[in-house]
């Protein structure tokens, strides 16, 4: 009988590597991780094991190792994607609730784009805490959107979280799902630039390499 998902996984782990995933015993602990791994520039797709074994990864990458790690403590393993205008690169985040609130986790080249308290009502609510910090390097305020969210225990067919080699069908299934817009037309006339000093701050410990850069 084939293992579970979980176990197929868990089995996976060297004994070293089974220490570090029981050590990541609360979403903070996850995020907390995901903090002290570099951001990843590179434009490919990491496993969940991937990532415990290169230590790094992107926002994607990110996300799925939240997942299948916030799996392991008993919730759906469920993203969102949050999505910009044409001008910025889109986020992945993974999301978990406590007594019915919503929060993430993420890995993000910009210090606001990562973990979230379980205090949102509404996935509206929660994609909204993110705006203020949204922005791309010409300091414009850019997230339009968000999916609705994936539960990727419909890619256990394909062993998302030990193999990358079927994780583009992740990737392209994000772009077909139902979205949600935030802004009117009128309101994205009359955002503001971010100001000098919360740019500076969000990008404390950036990686130049891995920053979307806008067309002209």
């Amino acid at each position: 009988m084939p293992l579970s998902p979980l176990k197929a996984f868990l089995a996976a782990l060297t004994p070293t590597e089974r220490q570090q995933v029981n050590r990541l015993t609360t979403p903070a602990k996850i995020q907390a991780f995901l903090d002290d791994i570099p951001y990843s520039a590179e434009e490919r797709y990491r496993s969940p094991l991937t990532v415990l074994r290169e230590r790094c990864g992107h926002c994607f990458d990110g996300a799925l190792f939240a997942a299948a790690m916030l799996r392991r403590l008993g919730h759906k393993p469920r993203i969102i994607d949050l999505l910009p205008n044409a001008r910025d690169d889109d986020h992945v985040l993974a999301l978990f609730q406590r007594d019915g609130l919503w929060g993430a986790l993420a890995k993000s080249n910009f210090a606001g784009l990562r973990y979230r308290e379980p205090i949102h009502r509404t996935l509206r609510e929660l994609v909204l805490s993110y705006f203020e910090q949204y922005y791309n390097i010409q300091g414009e305020k850019t997230l339009r959107g968000y999916t609705v969210p994936l539960n990727l225990a419909a890619y256990d067919r394909v062993d998302w979280m030990t193999s990358d080699a079927r994780l583009d069908d992740i990737g392209v299934r994000l772009g077909q799902i139902r979205t949600v817009k935030l802004l009117t037309p009128r309101q994205v006339a009359a955002l503001v630039r971010v100001d000098q000093r919360s740019y500076d701050a969000g990008m404390l410990g950036a990686n130049q390499a891995g920053l979307y850069k806008p067309p002209g």
